[in-house]
């Protein structure tokens, strides 16, 4: 469980940053298997074999030099040298030193191996690089042989060729990669910003479909649900609005025939009446008109809590409002709609509490307007049901008393037509604490 947790830990979570992922993991992991078998197998064979040749090489100097003792040994070892490509020096009188420790390079096992075939286990060399050289000494019955092999002769030559040409490759091949996912990842990125735009309440109108078939396919379904979302919201809208024109009508000739009789103790009920009937059809028709119509636009949302805030307390003749907001915080918004709302939940916190506080504020990814009160508050086994459109609580706190029942869910309903939603909690005040969080 651990290894699994810290291996997604380290893991992108972005599309493009997994799909390279899949792309590049095999050919680095073939780069080093390639790598593997070249150094550890090829590249070690060929060089051993190489070696052997110069070992065989340095055999047969040496039993020149033991079996030859004439003054032709200058001559021999002259023509050696034209025909080996090695260049030789005779160090007469003088001798190896034993050798310590155990063989490493390639070169020395094999001069050890074929030195102890053809002329004994006895026999002291060396062998040491010099530049890109190799310097070879072996101990004769006189003196030193010493005998300086060009590098190509012992290993392969430029193996930093092949790892040139390796990494080059694969460099070529990631920016290959890079340039196809990425204009394979830049539509998916284009459709989760405009369904988060139109998730949000904000007009996405130049999205258009493109990039691979599957991406067109989701990309047109998202337009065909925008539209479907869309054109329920403007029917129900529509509906509600033909609804309300049509009862207002009526209830406007109600209102003319009753202001044509004596205002005296009977008419004024009726008017009281018709007055909340058509408080109740305006609150209808702006809950039933949602997240239509308006267009989001950047507004200071300290300065839109401040005043809300200021008019509503003013409006009920109040001062216990507290406002604490920062000097200025920046966010594409649908006034009228957020206006709403802060009115609706100032107003009811006015209501229930002798005093209110609101509190805004901001992080990276929300920002959160806080109303709080010292009223009775609702239990949290019945704060959900506070938002059920024309539904009034029947003990404890009414939130909508006085009212049609609409306005927290008409609040909530605005909220999330931002892409954001309303909390309720209780209060530190000891009331009740309703929560706006709208996305950045």
């Amino acid at each position: 469980m651990t290894e699994g947790f810290s291996l997604k830990h380290f893991l992108p979570r972005g599309l493009f940053g997994r799909s390279l992922i899949i792309i590049v993991a095999p050919i680095v992991l073939l780069q080093a298997i390639i790598a593997y078998v070249f150094f550890e197998r090829d590249l070690e064979t060929t060089t051993r074999r190489l070696a052997r040749d110069v070992a065989a090489d340095m055999a047969m100097l040496v039993a020149l030099e033991d079996n030859d003792r004439s003054p032709d040994r200058e001559r021999l070892r002259a023509l050696a040298a034209r025909q080996l490509h090695y260049r030789i020096r005779f160090l007469p009188g003088q001798n190896l030193p034993p050798h310590q420790g155990r063989l490493t390079s390639n070169i020395e096992i094999a001069l050890d191996d074929i030195l102890e075939q053809r002329i004994g286990a006895d026999r002291d060399f060396s062998a040491t690089r010099i530049g890109d050289d190799f310097e070879i000494k072996v101990d004769v019955h006189d003196g030193v042989l010493a005998v300086l092999v060009p590098r190509d002769r012992v290993t392969v030559s430029k193996p930093d060729l092949f790892i040139l040409w390796m990494v080059g490759s694969a460099l070529i091949l990631m920016g290959i990669a890079i340039l196809f996912l990425r204009n394979q990842v830049r539509p998916i990125e284009r459709l989760a910003r405009a369904a988060d735009s139109f998730g949000k309440g904000r007009a996405v109108p130049d999205f258009k479909p493109y990039g691979a078939t599957e991406v067109r396919r989701a990309a047109q379904a998202f337009i065909t649900m925008r539209e479907r979302i869309e054109r329920h919201i403007t029917q129900r809208t529509e509906m509600l609005a033909g609804v309300s024109h049509d009862l207002k009508t009526p209830l406007t000739r109600l209102k003319l025939a009753l202001a044509m009789l004596p205002n005296d103790a009977e008419t004024e009920p009726m008017l009281a009446d018709i007055a909340e009937m058509e408080h109740m059809l305006d609150e209808y028709l702006a809950f039933a008109r949602g997240e239509g119509g308006e267009v989001s636009e950047t507004a200071d949302l300290s300065e839109m809590v401040r005043d809300t805030a200021n008019a509503v307390a003013k409006a009920r003749q109040r001062d216990g409002v507290t406002v604490t907001t920062p000097e200025q915080v920046m966010v594409s918004v649908k006034r009228a709609g957020l206006r709403r709302v802060l009115t609706n939940l100032v107003d009811n916190a006015l209501k229930h509490g002798s005093h209110v506080a609101v509190t805004l504020t901001q992080d990276e990814r929300l920002v959160e307007i806080a109303v709080e009160d010292n009223g009775p508050g609702i239990p949290e086994a019945r704060r959900e049901e506070a938002f059920r459109p024309f539904h009034r609580l029947d003990q404890g706190r009414n939130l909508q008393s006085g009212g049609s029942g609409l306005g927290l869910a008409i609040a909530r309903d605005i909220a999330r037509a931002h892409g954001g939603d309303i909390l309720l909690d209780k209060s530190a005040m000891g009331g009740l604490k309703a929560t706006v969080r709208l996305p950045v």
